[in-house]
């Protein structure tokens, strides 16, 4: 967001109207404008710990730890405590590689916290010259509830780091089972160690066990590398600095699915900020920012990816997102469709132009861009459903139902009872009055599958509607109007059954209730306004007379 978003709060006199911009900022996630804006208040105030405070946040969320450290060093000699000034200090003390400072600050209780210290604290004393008391401490993290594995995964890199491989390699081979070892990072981690002792045909095999045929061009790369008998470099972590800085990559990762966004960023723009190649946590980095909503600072960051990278495609990726939630579809896939003239042999390129050319309803795109990621696969998986589910579903909407039906019944073959094509398909064959006991089998099996979602729910009860089984249809769709309140078509098929039923005033409230949930600019077919307008009107059965459709079959209904 630009510094104009908050510049009607700062029109106020004074530090008032500068803190309250830099607060609104905050709030808002609009990291540049926050650090503008305490900036100025402490131009008022220089003292102020709380602003000094907010405004390492702010630096350090993007990333600029000269500042945070300057401001860190204030608040320090204003007596003044405070575990994020803390953060940048420690942070530039690794920077410049003073590790006697370093333990010297764990030691005093200055660290970052009960997840980092210990690591941190070893690695430093392996930067310091001393590998037994480094050992040692790692040993004494892995005492820590919860922090085993972490402290595992990081001594085996610390070994590698000194050239120890055989040692390494002992305790991947220990936590192959769970832990770290078992991440992306950790598999080819111990892959490089495990060629550095002549291991590599065991190295190809760890691969493809972890990740199959479908290996992103870093993997490929690294498995061609192995598979002609190449020895390769450790270049997972060579030195202390970059051991810590996998510390802070380490946590940002394990906090990453616990929403606590704001953490993450720190700890990822501290690994970032000492170890500037680390690709990993630059992609982390923007993938954040732009689910904080900080769209034009991720695309920065994602350009911080070499163009040579083998994980650049990962930053284009990603830049697309970006531009696509800031509603620049045309760029995103301007951006997407010159990265698939570059990476043409990469399915996850074309599958991502697809779902964007399927939301655009450019569906005969979509159905191309699916079928080139779709040929891009030498082997069929499981995995593969939602490729075949997502083109037939591209088919379907240019009402090519022999191609989409195939296509769906793909899906199934790879997935037998995804609830999403069951459901799909099952309502498609109802719409269409074909295979109705299949149609209804297959919702069933949806429902069972997912039983709170809403729109499986009113497929089941759609479809008992359309086999004129009205009485059942009721409870089904009335589940589903209390899981979608407000959808119009949900209300509108309640309508239908309510009518079908005899309760016709209860059938005209839910028709009223449909049309004033309506979207008028993008009405979905199948809660067509005028038509439901013409129900309210004339009643279903005029209506339906009047489309040429069967009557309602349903027995009499008393007074």
């Amino acid at each position: 967001m630009a510094l104009a978003a908050t510049a009607t709060a700062a029109s106020a006199n004074g530090i008032a109207g500068d803190y309250l911009a830099a607060r609104q900022a905050s709030f808002l996630g609009d990291f540049a404008s926050a650090a503008h804006y305490y900036e100025r208040a402490l131009a008022f105030d220089p003292g102020r710990a709380e602003l000094m405070e907010r405004a390492i946040l702010a630096e350090m969320s993007l990333g600029n730890f000269g500042k945070a450290a300057l401001l860190a060093e204030r608040m320090a000699e204003g007596g003044h405590e405070s575990q994020i000034a803390q953060m940048a200090a420690l942070t530039t003390a690794v920077d410049s590689e003073t590790f006697a400072n370093v333990i010297q600050s764990i030691d005093d209780k200055r660290g970052i916290g009960p997840l980092a210290d210990g690591l941190v604290k070893a690695w430093a004393q392996l930067g310091a010259g001393d590998m037994s008391a480094a050992l040692v401490e790692f040993d004494n993290v892995a005492k820590m509830p919860g922090l085993g594995p972490f402290a595992s995964y990081h001594k085996a890199l610390a070994l590698a780091s000194v050239g120890d491989f055989e040692s390494a390699a002992a305790i991947f081979d220990e936590e192959e089972a769970n832990g770290m070892a078992s991440t992306r990072r950790g598999v080819m981690a111990r892959a490089e160690v495990m060629s550095q002792l002549g291991r590599s045909e065991a190295a190809v095999a760890m691969l493809d066990e972890n990740f199959g045929a479908d290996l992103d061009p870093a993997l490929q790369q690294m498995r061609d590398a192995l598979a002609t008998g190449e020895k390769l470099p450790f270049t997972h972590v060579l030195t202390p600095k970059e051991g810590i800085a996998e510390v802070f990559y380490t946590l940002a990762g394990a906090l990453s699915n616990e929403g606590s966004d704001e953490l993450t960023l720190l700890y990822v723009r501290m690994a970032e900020y000492l170890r500037p190649d680390h690709v990993d946590a630059i992609l982390l980095a923007g993938e954040l920012l732009s689910g904080m909503g900080q769209y034009e600072l991720a695309e920065q960051v994602f350009e911080e990816v070499p163009t040579d990278d083998p994980s650049r495609h990962a930053a284009v990726l990603g830049e697309a997102e970006a531009l696509r939630d800031q509603d620049k579809t045309d760029q995103a896939i301007s951006v997407l469709e010159t990265l698939a003239e570059q990476k043409p042999d990469l399915p996850v390129v074309h599958t991502t132009l697809g779902d964007i050319f399927r939301q655009e309803q450019r569906y005969e795109d979509a159905v191309a861009a699916y079928t080139k990621a779709l040929s891009l696969y030498e082997e069929e998986s499981e995995r593969l459903w939602f490729l075949y589910y997502a083109r037939a579903i591209s088919y379907e909407r240019q009402e090519k139902w022999e191609e989409a039906e195939a296509d769906f019944r793909k899906a199934l073959d790879l997935n037998p009872e995804q609830p999403q094509v069951l459901n799909y398909l099952g309502y498609s064959l109802v719409e269409q009055q074909r295979k109705l006991d299949e149609a209804l089998n297959m919702i069933e099996r949806a429902v069972a599958a997912r039983p709170n979602s809403g729109y499986i729910v009113d497929s089941l009860g759609w479809v008992l509607y359309r086999l004129g089984r009205y009485d059942e249809a009721v409870p089904h769709m009335e589940r589903a109007a209390e899981l979608m309140p407000i959808d119009p078509v949900v209300n509108d098929h309640l309508g239908d059954v309510y009518w079908a039923v005899g309760r016709e005033r209860e059938a005209e409230f839910m028709w009223k209730r449909a049309l004033s949930f309506v979207d008028w600019e993008d009405a979905a077919a199948e809660a067509d306004p005028e038509r439901i307008k013409r129900k309210l009107a004339v009643g279903l059965d005029q209506v339906l007379a009047e489309e040429g459709a069967p009557p309602l079959e349903r027995a009499e209904v008393s007074d």
